[in-house]
Order: structure tokens, then sequence, then C-alpha cells
């Protein structure tokens, strides 16, 4: 239920197998679907967000496949009969829960109903609205209300010749709308993958509570709040505190600020830099001339824990506190310029790390991101380690002040064997030809670019990694606490260890397969099984999930991250028993032939014909569908047909399957096979 960004193959074949099981499925249930729109919406899910799960539908995804991807996406020509999008949208998140295929993190089935009732209501609008078009869909559309057939491939290149030279009236105000969300980047197609995030494992709510008691940064703070009151204080007219007041802040708020001989409170750094941290986290504020405790930002500062996280949100803001020129005299770095795109990149690089983060590591990964994005051949190599080791400062004093606020820790050790960069002797040809040298440099293959600069720096850094102790950097609690806030916040996923505890059976074995590292999918499956009940009867609820799961590559999946997680030994005793079970040896007896605890010689000629319907039957799910399938089949000629044959003389459980796998061979190799014998 979810695909690599670049796994389009896959992904088409897995759509179309969806699509064909949903239609089918639909007709039984009565219920209206429009295979074309069902593509369209598990296309958006792959393509345009930045988790591309398949089973997951908050409303925000609801609204932007109805009221955006298919108003961009989907052309409808005049006198067309237009397709159901809401309705097929309804019938597909009922055949996902049917189906066992819903991502359990997600809203219930009846909300998800909802949210579309309530979206449909636009729909109509949302696909009449042409500045919501893609450039293709907006010029096909023309071309068909001028009376072209667009379908005709010569009559459309006159169209769009007789465009190019101005002959062609179209609604501008429209296309300017579309080429300038081209321009931004703003449309959904330009969404880009995320990279999948570990599970990480957080204390309880209340723990994290009680450790932001302990932040000095979170009682300065509140005291300043405390301090500005509703009364509020004077201010100078370019809004910094008085020095009279400064001072004593100094002193109640303990900032270490060196108060003696300034004239300006803009001189105390570390006092100013409190003052604007409470501004951004909207704890204070300045109105006419004094500055004034923020009435609606009492319960926040009655809250620790939620004090803290306004204070880490509003670390985005601080750019110029933090890194800004004090002075004429003084310029900013690199990273002032994108100051928030390096915080975010280098939390979420830190998030869910089982290793901390060499400093050396992380330092060159940034500079990459500046090599990248600034214009750096025209100056010396002097200049350009100048302007590095300014920018290496000021990501210091941003990391600085992580730490002051328990965000990150930092320590120093050994770099863990992870972090060293690859041996190109040990790659061989491996690496891809077209491999971009940024991404080269940065998996420390830089000799894949035959760039000498980059390969001498990839050197320096092993150097540097293995030559003794370095820095050491790591999100703490809290700080991991935070991030997967915003990893949620803006789509992207970044499971939980125990947030699965009350999920249904297929779920819990459906994200561990697709999601869950085998470490963390032990530590999940044990906590599942220990809030629901005896292990027996949790583990008869896990096996009948395998056995009702309609899909067979997803139940040999599911078995096999089951085996995986159960404790040593539990796992292999369970799939030898597993064995003579009628409904499920085909699944238990590939697994034991894949996992080599079970040769060929041991099966009987039953157990053969089993597994040979299995990995038939896989196949056909596995190349996409009927269509797919019936390629597969015919490549293979004389012994698909002899495969074929033996599978339906098999025992296997699933005869709908095997029927379907005859009719497919017969289309496909053009001859006719008896039907499956009687199970």
């Amino acid at each position: 239920m979810r695909f690599e960004a670049g796994a389009e193959e896959e992904f088409e074949a897995a759509c179309e197998l969806l699509v064909d099981r949903l239609v089918r499925w639909a007709g039984e249930q009565g219920l209206p679907v429009d295979g074309f729109m069902a593509e369209a919406a598990l296309d958006y899910r792959h393509r345009a967000t930045a988790d591309g799960r398949l089973g997951l539908w908050e409303p925000r995804h609801v609204e932007e496949v109805l009221l955006f991807w298919l108003p961009q996406a989907v052309t409808e020509l005049p006198g067309e009969e237009h397709g159901d999008a809401p309705g097929t949208l309804r019938t597909l998140l009922c055949y996902l829960h049917a189906a066992q295929l819903a991502d359990p993190r997600g809203p219930a089935l009846q909300d998800s109903l909802a949210v579309v009732d309530t979206v449909a209501e636009q729909y109509p609008e949302a696909m009449a609205d042409r500045t919501r078009w893609g450039l293709a869909k907006f010029w096909a559309m023309t071309a068909a209300e001028q009376g072209v057939d667009v379908m005709d491939g010569t009559a459309l290149q006159r169209f769009a010749e007789r465009a190019q030279r101005g002959e062609v009236v179209y609604d501008e105000q429209a296309l300017d709308a579309i080429m300038k969300r081209r321009v931004t980047g703003c449309a959904l197609s330009d969404a880009a993958r995320a990279e999948p995030q570990l599970p990480v494992v957080l204390p309880p709510v209340g723990e994290l509570r009680r450790r932001t008691e302990a932040s000095t940064i979170v009682a300065q703070l509140r005291g300043l709040a405390e301090w500005a009151g509703c009364g509020g204080r004077a201010v100078t007219a370019a809004g910094r505190l008085r020095m009279a007041d400064a001072r004593g802040l100094v002193e109640v708020l303990g900032t270490g600020d060196k108060a003696e001989g300034v004239r300006s409170s803009a001189d105390l750094p570390r006092l100013g830099l409190l003052v604007e941290w409470a501004k951004k986290a909207r704890l204070v504020r300045v109105v006419k001339g004094r500055l004034y405790a923020v009435a609606k930002a009492r319960p926040v500062l009655a809250d620790p824990l939620q004090l803290w996280l306004r204070a880490f949100d509003a670390c985005f803001g601080l750019r110029q506190a933090l890194i800004g020129a004090r002075s004429g005299w003084h310029v900013e770095s690199m990273l002032f310029n994108v100051y928030e795109d390096v915080l975010e990149d280098v939390l979420n690089t830190l998030y869910s790390l089982p290793y901390p983060m060499p400093w050396p590591r992380l330092r060159d990964s940034v500079h990459l991101g500046y090599r990248a994005g600034f214009q750096l051949d025209g100056g010396s190599d002097i200049a350009h380690r100048m302007w590095f080791e300014h920018a290496d400062r000021d990501l210091r004093t941003v990391l600085d002040t992580l730490v002051d606020l328990g965000a990150i820790e930092r320590d120093r050790g050994m770099a863990d064997p992870v972090f060293l960069d690859v041996d190109l002797s040990d790659v061989g040809d491996d690496l891809p030809a077209d491999m971009p040298p940024e991404l080269a440099e940065l998996l420390g293959v830089a000799g894949a670019a035959a760039d000498p600069a980059a390969q001498e720096r990839v050197r320096a850094r092993r150097e540097e990694l293995t030559a003794g102790p370095v820095e050491l950097i790591r999100l703490t609690q809290l700080g991991t606490w935070a991030v997967r806030r915003r990893l949620l916040a803006v789509g992207r996923d970044a499971p939980l260890v125990g947030e699965l505890a009350h999920a249904s059976a297929a779920g819990l074995l459906g994200v561990l397969a697709d999601d869950y590292d085998p470490d963390a999918a032990r530590v999940e499956l044990a906590g599942w099984i220990s809030a629901h009940g005896e292990q027996d009867t949790a583990l008869l609820q896990l096996v009948e999930a395998v056995r009702s799961m309609p899909f067979r590559v997803r139940a040999q999946a599911m078995l096999a991250v089951l085996l995986a997680a159960l404790p040593d030994g539990e796992g292999e005793r369970l799939l030898r028993r597993l064995r003579g079970s009628a409904r499920l040896a085909p699944l238990a007896l590939s697994e034991l032939a894949h996992r080599e605890l079970l040769s060929p010689e041991d099966m009987i000629d039953a157990e053969h014909l089993l597994v040979l319907a299995e990995s038939l039957l896989q196949l056909v799910e596995l190349a996409g569908g009927r269509d797919g399938a019936e390629e597969a089949l015919r490549a293979q000629g004389f012994e698909a047909r002899d495969a074929v044959t033996a599978a339906l003389d098999s025992a296997h459980p699933d005869r709908a399957g095997l029927e379907e796998l005859r009719q497919l061979a017969a289309r496909a190799l053009g001859t006719r096979l008896g039907r499956a014998r009687k199970g």
C-alpha cells in the first residue's frame, strides 16, 4: 500500500489490480464506481502527497483530490458523461476498509465518508474552475470547445499551430493562473515524496511535561511574560527595552548578559534573544510603545509542555535574532538566506536516527545544500572556505540554542560505522551511471562523479571521522516529540511505537509489513499482544487476519512480518503448525521454503502443488491484474500452460483465484484448460 516515488511500474501494477478488484466488489455491492476516477485518486495519493500511503485518507486528502487534483488532471470533454468522483471516492474508502487495506492510523470510515459528502458540494464548481486546470487540460478543453476533435492527432496539431500564431481565442486570465502555479511549483504534481521515517519510542506525555519543567528557557520565557504583565512595560521608540528595565531583567531571568557599561539593551544579546523569542512564540507583543503579555497565552504559560512546544516552533522565526547582522559592518552568512529550510532539514535528518549524527557528516550535508543553492564557482577556494566557516559558526549558534532549549543534545565519541563513506572498491558497478554528483558526494561515493574536489572532501571527511572522537548530535525525546508533530502536520509518515496497540489485527500486520524495521516491529507486536489478552487468543486473531486477507501477496507479507516479530523460535513453531492448515498451508509452505526451513525433498506431491498454485496466484497480483498476468503467462508459453494445469489440480483453498487463473491462461495461451478440481 505504499511505493517509492521511482517505483512506477510496481505502483501501476498494484493500482491496476486494486481498481480491478474495486470495480468487481462495487458491482457486487451495488455501489457507484468509475474505474478511471478511482485510478486518478490512487494516482494522487502516490504522486502528489509526501507519504504516498494509498490506504490512509485524512480530510486534507479528500479535499485535495476532489477540489484540486481531479480538476487539474481529469479532462471531461463537452458532451461526455461526467464521472462520479465523490461517489467513486466513497466506494473506494468503503472497499479499503472492507478489504482490510485501510491504514488503522487514519480516520474512522464514517468520519471519512462525512468529509466526502461535505466536499462533494464544492466539486462541480471546482471542476469548472479553469484556473485549477492543468496546462494540457486547458488546451484540450479550449480546442474541444472550438469544435476540434481532440482525438484526431492531425486536427489537434493544426490547432496547436494556430495557437502559436496567436489565432486562437482563449481565457488569458485562466492561463496566467495556470502558468503561475507551474512556475512557482505550487501544483500538486510538484509535491516531493519525503523519505519514510523509522518508528520512534516516546515516553508518556506526563514524563515529557516533567522534563520541560527543568528547562531554563521555559522558565525565562514565562518570567518575561509575567514581568510584562497585563499592564505592560514601556519600551523605546525602536521597540527595545529601556536600559533600567533591561538591567533588572538580566538579574531576574539570569540571562548571564554583562550589563555594566552597556548603554542600550540591544547590546544584551541573551536578553534580546529572549524578548524576540517571546514575541515569535506569541507570549508578548508591543502595542503603542508598551510590551504586554498576550492574554490568550495564559493557558500556554500554565502548561510547561505547551510552552516548550511554542518555544520550539518559534525557533523557525528567530533567523534575525540568532544570525542576523548586528551592524552595517557585518554581513549574513549563506545560512541566513536558507535558515528555515536548513533548520527543518537538520531536524528531520536527526529524527529517528538509531545513532547520533557526527558533526562532520551533518556539516558536510548542509554544505552540499549550499553548493546546490548558491553560485560558488566565481570565488577562490579561500573565499569559499571563509563562506562555509561563516555559515558553520551560524549553524553552531542555532544548535547551541536548541541545546539550551532541550531539543537536541551533544556529546563526544567515535562515529558509528554507518556514517563512514563508502569504499568505492567495494561498490564496483552497482552505482547508477547517472547519479547526481551531489548525491554521490552525500553518500560518500564521490568517485562516481569524477570530481577531484568532491573526492578530496570525501577523503578528508572520512579521515576526520576515523581519527578520533568527534562531536555527536542527536534529538532529545522532547525534540523527537516536537519534530514528529511537525512531520505529521505536513502529511509525512512518522510511526510511533505503541500507536497500533488498539488497531485491528490486519491493520497492525499491514503497517508492520509496510513501515516498521524488525526491532520496532517486535516491540509493537509485543505491545499489541499484551493489549489483547492472552497470547494464544491474540495469535489466533493475527493468524485469522492473514487467512482472511483477499490479496495473496499482502497475506504473505503479513505472515512474514508476524513470524519475524515473534520471540525467538515462536515464529518457526507457528509456521510449522500452519503447514497443516487447509486455508493457510500454501502461505506457510511458501514461507518455510523461502526461509530454507523446508527443502523440496521434505514436501509431499500435494504440498508441491500448493506451493506452485500459490506462486502463480501471487504472480497474477504482482503482474497488475488481468492484462499484466496474461502478458506474463504468454511470455512463459508451454511452461506456463503446464504449470497452470498442475496448479488447477491442487487443493489450494482459493478456488475463485484458481478459476480466474484458468481463464487468464486460456486467453493468454489460446488453449482450453480444464476447470480447477473441486476443493
